[in-house]
């Protein structure tokens, strides 16, 4: 399918729509229920959050104010650093089921990689997946080798590694590494915060499809054939950012957008890394 409808299926046959919500700095019973509200009439089938967001709560009363199907949307939630470890992963999935009101997660993952914990975390993964409190199961910011160290575990691999992604940082490698072990690459700051709403480039590509910069983006991603979860609490905004599927970029666009790559991350100067890469710091 090439509209907004279009799906991933996950390693274990559970299809995850391409497009979604990202919610990350999105709080306030109003301004996440307008959000929400946006994006399902948009067509939107895919929400994304995390404990940390602390909007839990408000997204399940979003949803339950849509009246939305269960079976019509997909969300996702995450184990924060302090909820990774055998049995702790396990109850902090139970007390995000109870602030959303659901009884089962379409993907949890694990937020961060923390060592030793994020190994022991893994076992729960594994269980909340066969309780069925989860459809599918995987990580996020893991680079290669902290992938490859759940993989070593010899049980469920990662189904989906969500990391930053965009023109300016595009993880080649890191994206063919997960694909070949069967795991969907799924971008976070798909629109790289707003650093090439003026770059020439893409503006210049904007104006010969009559689509804006964000719009063009997106549809970078969407041929490149991976999952996006722009974040926005302007219902415009979230409107505009579903309206990619009516224009196609050339192979000559998509390699010119390519070629923004600098390997530049835009997330916040809070987070720090130890030398292979896992987290020390925070939001």
């Amino acid at each position: 399918m090439t509209d907004i409808t279009s799906s991933i299926k996950l390693a274990n046959g559970h299809p995850m729509p391409r497009l979604g919500l990202g919610t990350w700095l999105l709080s306030g019973r109003e301004a996440v229920g307008t959000a929400v509200g946006a994006a399902l009439e948009a067509g939107y089938r895919r929400l994304d959050t995390a404990s940390t967001y602390g909007n839990e709560s408000d997204l399940g009363e979003a949803l339950r104010a849509a009246q939305a199907p269960r079976e019509g949307f997909f969300v996702t939630g995450k184990a924060w650093l302090a909820e990774q470890g055998r049995g702790l992963t396990f109850d902090a999935c139970r007390r995000s089921l109870g602030r959303l009101g659901l009884d089962y997660l379409d993907l949890y993952l694990l937020h961060w990689p923390v060592a030793e914990k994020s190994l022991r975390a893994w076992e729960d993964m594994e269980r909340l997946l066969a309780d069925g409190l989860v459809r599918a199961i995987g990580v996020s910011n893991f680079q290669k080798a902290q992938f490859d160290e759940i993989v070593k575990l010899g049980g469920t691999k990662p189904m989906v590694n969500q990391v930053e992604l965009h023109p300016l940082m595009t993880q080649e490698a890191l994206s063919g590494h997960c694909g070949r072990q069967g795991a969907v690459i799924e971008a976070y700051s798909p629109l790289a915060r707003g650093k090439l709403k003026k770059n020439q480039a893409l503006t210049k590509i904007g104006r010969k499809h009559a689509k804006t910069v964000a719009q063009v983006i997106l549809r970078w991603h969407f041929q490149s054939g991976r999952a996006f979860i722009p974040k926005s609490s302007d219902p415009e905004r979230v409107r505009e950012n579903a309206g990619i599927f009516d224009f196609v970029l050339s192979p000559e666009e998509m390699a010119v957008i390519g070629k923004q790559n600098q390997n530049r991350s835009v997330l916040s100067p809070k987070f720090v890394f130890d030398g292979a890469g896992w987290i020390t710091g925070g939001y």
